[in-house]
């Protein structure tokens, strides 16, 4: 599997996935810090992947998604946006509506399938 179907798939299994710099308990910068802590807020089970342990992925991500920097925060497939982005987002209540609302989905699909 290349890195571009390796991403795609990553982003299509994962309702929620953020791109970071490091992991959720330790984050290796304050951008990727708090992305983590507003989508912690929101109450919700997301997956992760550290560009700095995935090299490959993190001199590909920024040309797929259009989107220079880390880190960036996929729902549904679609790419909400970065650090200022995702702060913005939690501040007003959207970050926590659209990622329950991709929760409760991906709940959904689970049981009916």
């Amino acid at each position: 599997m290349d890195v571009i179907e390796t991403i795609r798939d990553q982003i299509e299994s994962n309702p929620v996935i953020l791109y970071m710099k490091g992991s959720p308990n330790q984050p290796q910068c304050g951008f990727s810090a708090s992305a983590v802590k507003a989508l912690m807020a929101c109450g919700e089970r997301f997956a992760y992947v550290d560009i700095l342990s995935n090299p490959e992925i993190r001199s590909t991500l920024p040309e797929y998604a259009n989107w220079p920097t880390f880190p960036q925060l996929w729902v549904k497939g679609e790419l909400m946006g970065g650090g200022d982005i995702i702060t913005e987002m939690s501040e007003s209540g959207e970050l926590e509506t659209v990622v329950k609302a991709a929760a409760v989905s991906e709940d959904s699909e689970s049981t009916s399938e």
